[in-house]
């Protein structure tokens, strides 16, 4: 919960029951056979049990759940079960009381945890636990909590930390699935894999011997949208295919105005035959997915992660200032003196500042040219045939080696014009462009045969927009400690971004093209240090 809180949508917005129920009337008609109903805080909604009442009468719907915070779960779920309550979810962040008030503004934790039990007493199995992990608040607690599913019948989930409006989120702040996985190995080596589910958004895994098991929501490192069958309505009544997505359509207002189910019927199907393979505007590849999984959203005092629709500019990936008397504003959205259209700018560095000449967040030392590398005389990736052959790295030493790389997209006026105010239709382009340079750097190995796999300790792209040529440049830069170096990772960072900046573009100009793909830099090798002059 932010600290100031958050506003609260006007109670004349919000779906009433039977609007709630109409809807729901609808999708399970179409399809539909579970509901969720989540938030915000859905169980301070005074009708909510009157609504799980009513949603049990639909033929065809087989599974209700509810996402909540739990501090009013036990004493409400006795109603609810009675009422046809099938499935618990429970947003549970630490097990420490102190931090716990931290997150939620709210004291509470013995609730929460006492609403577990309750959950359990009732019969429920499994009771799900969502924790959303953050390095640097709650990411030394996972063992504790695995440890829980030792004598409970739980499902313990934990969530890779993803970007929404005003959550501060940065790469420095996520801890990814593999890590979490590896950190349970060690304590837990026997943890095995269970079979996944159709359409599971979770990976699943279970101790032997234990009650309960643990769950990954890989939505960052590992997305599952090619396989989602989910769909949102919000408590205002916005129909949203992607919770990542800015799109959404307002099925109250079309309600209100009295349109017929076949309308609404063909609002819906416009709206879903857009839903992507892929996060909305984080991800790369657009394709189509089905739906069958209707959530319905109640926002409220207690909501943290908001879906309001109203909003300018990236906000998916949005890295603030703190401290330093500087005023808190997205990077992406400064307005800089005499441009008359804001600057956009992105780093992978979380703590970069955004300054439209230079993106890193170090001052660039000036380049000094040591020459190109000494030839070798020969190529290495070939033997003694002439046949293609992986180089053998395994008598080199280990050392730190770093590599920079660049390349330039020239987009032209239309489509820097509209990178630049952030209005491309497909998101935010150098969000993505960022992203996905990350991402290639990481599997590089799996794209440029003959590469050996190398595990990167940093991985930064930065984008620059350059006014006079209408230009973006890119630079990536990329760090291992190993016997082999990182070029490759670097030039392939780069190409991706500079590839995915034409992919994002395409539709509003044909004219972009892609030059200037080079090693800017590389140090560690035993061959020498080589800085392009």
């Amino acid at each position: 919960m932010p600290e100031e809180g958050v506003p609260l949508t006007p109670k004349a917005d919000l779906l009433t029951t039977e609007e709630i129920l109409t809807l729901a009337r609808l999708f399970v008609k179409e399809g539909v056979d579970k509901i969720r109903l989540t938030g915000g805080e859905p169980l301070i909604r005074p009708d909510v049990v009157n609504i799980v009442a009513q949603l049990r009468q639909l033929e065809g719907l087989r599974t209700i759940g509810i996402t909540t915070n739990g501090i009013n779960l036990a004493r409400l779920l006795p109603q609810l079960q009675k009422a046809g309550l099938s499935a618990i979810n429970i947003s549970l962040d630490t097990l420490v009381p102190a931090k716990f008030e931290f997150i939620v503004r709210r004291k509470g934790f013995h609730k929460v945890m006492e609403g577990i039990h309750k959950a359990i007493e009732l019969g429920y199995s499994p009771v799900k636990v969502n924790c959303v992990v953050m390095r640097g608040l709650n990411e030394d607690e996972l063992l504790d909590f695995v440890a829980l599913t030792k004598g409970l019948p739980l499902d313990v989930r934990f969530i890779e930390y993803m970007p929404f409006d005003g959550n501060k989120w940065n790469f420095k702040k996520m801890v990814s699935y593999k890590e979490m996985l590896d950190t349970l190995r060690q304590r837990w080596p026997e943890l095995e894999k269970l079979p996944e589910e159709e359409s599971s958004t979770a990976k699943a895994f279970k101790i032997p011997g234990f009650q309960g098991q643990v769950s990954f929501i890989t939505s960052m490192s590992e997305h599952f949208c090619g396989t989602c069958n989910r769909l949102r309505i919000t408590a205002d009544g916005n129909l949203k295919v992607c919770l990542f997505g800015n799109s959404e359509v307002s099925l109250r207002d079309h309600l209100r105005a009295g349109a017929s189910e076949e309308e609404l019927l063909s609002i819906i199907g416009t709206a879903v035959g857009r839903k992507k393979r892929q996060h909305a505007e984080l991800f790369l590849t657009l394709q189509d997915s089905p739906p069958a999984v209707l959530s319905i959203s109640f926002r409220d005092s207690l909501h943290v992660q908001g879906l309001r629709h109203r909003v300018s500019r990236s906000h998916q990936m949005v890295t603030l200032w703190e401290g330093g008397g500087v005023p808190q504003t997205p990077l992406l959205a400064q307005w800089w003196l005499g441009a008359g259209l804001p600057q956009r700018h992105y780093s992978s560095h979380p703590d970069s500042d955004a300054n439209p000449k230079c993106l890193s967040p170090e001052p660039q030392a000036p380049a000094t040219p040591s020459g190109p590398l000494p030839a070798s005389g020969q190529l290495t990736h070939v033997d003694t045939e002439g046949r293609a052959a992986m180089v053998d790295v395994g008598g080199k030493p280990d050392t730190e080696r770093v590599a920079v790389a660049s390349a330039v997209v020239l987009l032209g006026p239309v489509a820097f014009r509209l990178v630049q105010e952030n209005q491309l239709k497909k998101g935010d382009a150098l969000v993505v462009a960022q992203l996905a340079g990350v991402q290639a750097a990481k599997l590089t190995s799996q794209l440029i045969p003959l590469c050996h796999h190398v595990a990167l300790s940093h991985v930064q792209v930065r984008l620059e927009l350059d006014s006079a040529r209408q230009a973006v440049v890119i630079e990536a830069s990329c760090r291992a400690r190993g016997p082999t170096g990182v070029e490759m990772e670097a030039l392939t960072s780069a190409a991706v971004a500079a590839l995915t900046l034409y992919d994002m573009c395409k539709a509003v100009s044909r004219d972009i093209v892609l030059e200037e793909i080079k090693l800017i830099s590389k140090t560690g090798g035993q061959r020498g240090d080589f800085r392009r002059t």
